[in-house]
């Protein structure tokens, strides 16, 4: 029976229908390909209306991947992984776990979580690491890509949702700036909702690459702007700069529903449009085009990405990009507004559930004491009972292995040892580990590194809900049945807590746990009291905010922002003396980023045949310029490197790269991972690290054998 659910990668989270084939039920044939156990079509739904990117329409393959694990993994005393039975591998996962605390603490056993888990899946992750182990040491990947975005949210909203309005509104858009994102190949199917900007001729992309993305400015449909990396913080200054010099604000919207503006309008004094290009190199009459554009009257949008958020003033940048949208009164207005791009599957219902290491179900702070009292409620505990804030991902990778740090790790959803900043230091934390545990459904490049290796399902074969980059709530639904040995998370979960001696409630079903779910969120920011299955199956649309006997919230901001005034904040920021430093003459700017093909940690589609045969390898993208001054040729080995790592694979020539930086996808492991020259200096607000300007000598290789 042909199942309805949604694709396993992007928070577009597009709609597709799943059909069983006869190879689900036939047995394999040795030596010939495994056959797809279901097809997949598109399925009518607002953020795709059918349509599905290459990733989306290979996902089946991956459920018939040879490499997929199907038993228990333990190390031996040769350091060999071997199958084993689930019951003894979880008997030697809570022995040690017991034994650990015993020694060290709770808190020398860490959790982290991934935002590509179901939102039932999160929920009992934050609930099992803090009831079950005791511990505060719990936070997840999401803070690698949506924590300073986050950030700026909470602090200028009072509310972190990405798209505070349906994607379907950017349709009749005449506007649209576009920061650090390329969605043309990171969510391909988002450029259908573009279409109403183009054709206005107000498509304005904003990035240091020539990519996709800016490509659909060309032909009189928008402006490509190409600043210097690592200069957006600048650029969004300077506009601001135009529209309060200009008299382009918005009086009445700033004085009726915000508060700052005194204080925003002297920070940004200095940040005159001359100046703005002497930083960035984007001109000074392109910069008053662009705050002309946007205060025009039209249907305008401001939408930020990675490109301007993954960085240690990434809070202040994304802040920045609020600043001009509240300037130029677009949140809450109809037909225009600010949001941010979630990335992960469910990078949004993932940090709304207790996977953050400050956070309770329902977004509550985990250090109110009446969100700490209602969520104890629920869970039939005392609130002492709750561990405090733990550490967020950096500084809790960076405690592996250290004196009162974590000796004992637990992943789940996640690939740290390619998607990690710094990532030769993240290894070298993994191997101080006394107990490593990973969680997955193939051997990625973290799991092979790990003590025990615990299988778990797919996405087409789980049940669960996840919340997309619209704050809309959706089902996930299972098409077949999980090969025999292969266990859903809950249900490990619930076996482990048992085992460790909890008392807790840890349901197996994933209805029972969306029911809690929704108890625990209720009267939170992110409340989804008044969601449920029948509601979802029903087709009815659920955006959170959604409280009990109450409605969706579509669009925010209508009415009044969420802090406690109704006053949306504008907060003056300005760049940091020695946030980054200025390359020498011999170094680049590594710029890194996603291909069309790829996702995240390539776990999952470097295992596709089709997409791998596409993209089998990093390459590093350099302009043909830069490359002559190096003395390196089209499809050459070279060598990136840093004083943290070293990177090797060939080069690319192409003059969509500025020529002082070089970029590198980061979707792959071992000696092509691109974070191996990333640094783990965080923004001080968010944690988020600084994965996109960090500086890099190229130098070409020469082949073994090859003349010299």
């Amino acid at each position: 029976m042909a199942a309805e659910t949604h694709c396993p990668y992007c928070a577009l989270q597009c709609a597709m229908t799943l059909t069983p084939t006869d190879a689900a039920a036939a047995p394999a044939v040795q030596g010939a390909a495994p056959a797809a156990p279901v097809t997949v079509a598109g399925r009518d739904f607002p953020t795709n209306r059918g349509g599905l990117c290459k990733k989306g329409w290979t996902s089946a393959e991956l459920l018939a991947a040879p490499s997929r694990l199907t038993s228990p993994l333990v190390r031996d005393a040769d350091g060999v992984l071997r199958e084993t039975t689930w019951d003894a591998a979880l008997d030697l996962v809570a022995g040690r776990l017991r034994g650990i605390r015993s020694e060290h603490g709770a808190d020398a056993v860490g959790v982290f979580g991934g935002g590509g888990l179901t939102n039932e899946k999160a929920y009992l992750l934050g609930k099992f690491a803090r009831l079950a182990l005791g511990t505060s040491r719990i936070d997840y990947n999401g803070r690698y890509c949506m924590s300073s975005a986050a950030a700026a949210g909470n602090r200028a909203f009072g509310i972190d949702r990405g798209l505070p309005f349906p994607l379907t509104d950017l349709d009749d858009s005449e506007t649209i700036l576009l920061l650090g994102t390329n969605v043309a190949e990171t969510m391909p199917p988002f450029i259908g909702h573009l279409t109403g900007a183009q054709a206005a001729g107000g498509l304005v992309v904003v990035d240091p690459r020539r990519t996709a993305t800016a490509r659909l400015t060309d032909d009189g449909q928008g402006l490509h702007v190409q600043p210097a990396p690592g200069t957006d913080l600048m650029l969004l200054l300077g506009l601001a700069h135009v529209v309060i010099a200009e008299r382009l604000v918005d009086d009445a919207y700033v004085s009726a529903r915000t508060t700052g503006f005194a204080a925003l309008r002297r920070s940004v004094a200095q940040w005159w449009p001359e100046r703005v290009q002497s930083v960035t190199g984007v001109p000074a009459a392109t910069i008053r085009a662009i705050a002309r554009r946007l205060a025009s009257g039209g249907r305008t949008y401001i939408l930020t990405g990675r490109g301007v958020e993954q960085h240690v003033d990434g809070t202040d940048t994304a802040t920045a990009a609020i600043n001009l949208a509240l300037l130029l009164g677009l949140p809450g207005r109809p037909g225009s507004g600010y949001g941010t791009l979630t990335g992960q599957g469910n990078g949004q219902g993932g940090r709304e559930h207790g996977q953050k290491c400050d956070q309770l179900p329902g977004y509550r702070k985990i250090t109110d004491p009446a969100a700490r009292a209602h969520v104890a409620r629920v869970w039939g505990v005392e609130p002492s009972e709750i561990p405090g804030p733990g550490l967020p991902a950096i500084e809790l990778l960076g405690s592996l292995g250290r004196p009162d740090g974590v000796r004992a790790l637990l992943v789940h959803g996640s690939n740290l040892v390619v998607s990690s900043p710094n990532v030769a230091e993240v290894r070298r934390g993994i191997e101080r580990l006394d107990l490593l545990v990973v969680c997955d459904f193939v051997l990625s490049e973290t799991a092979a590194l790990a003590d025990v290796v615990l299988p778990v399902l797919q996405w087409a074969e789980e049940e669960g809900t996840m919340t997309n980059l619209e704050g809309r709530v959706i089902r996930r639904r299972p098409a077949l049945a999980p090969p025999p040995g292969a266990r859903d998370e809950l249900w490990l979960l619930h076996e482990l807590a048992s085992r460790l001696g909890s008392t807790a409630r840890f349901d197996t079903d994933p209805e029972a746990v969306f029911e809690e779910l929704r108890l625990a969120s209720e009267g939170g920011i992110a409340d989804y009291s008044g969601i449920d299955y029948a509601l979802l199956d029903s087709g009815a649309e659920a955006f959170w905010p959604f409280p009990r006997g109450g409605e969706g919230s579509p669009r925010l901001f209508a009415e009044r922002f969420h802090h406690e005034d109704g006053l949306a904040r504008l907060v003056a920021v300005a760049p940091r003396t020695g946030a980054r430093p200025a390359p020498s003459p011999d170094e680049l700017t590594l710029v890194t980023g996603r291909l069309l093909e790829h996702y995240q940690s390539g776990a999952q589609t470097r295992r596709v045949p089709e997409l791998l045969g596409a993209q089998p390898d990093a390459r590093a993208a350099i302009h043909p310029a830069t490359a002559a001054r190096l003395g390196i040729a089209d499809d050459e080995p070279v060598e990136v490197a840093n004083e943290r790592g070293t990177v090797r694979c060939r080069a690319r020539l192409t003059t969509d790269i500025r020529p002082d930086a070089v970029f590198l996808p980061f979707h792959y492991g071992d000696e092509q991972a691109a974070n191996l020259l990333t640094s783990d200096a965080v923004d001080p607000i968010s944690s988020m690290p600084e994965f996109k300007t960090n500086l890099v000598r190229v130098t070409r290789l020469v082949e073994a054998g090859a003349d010299s």
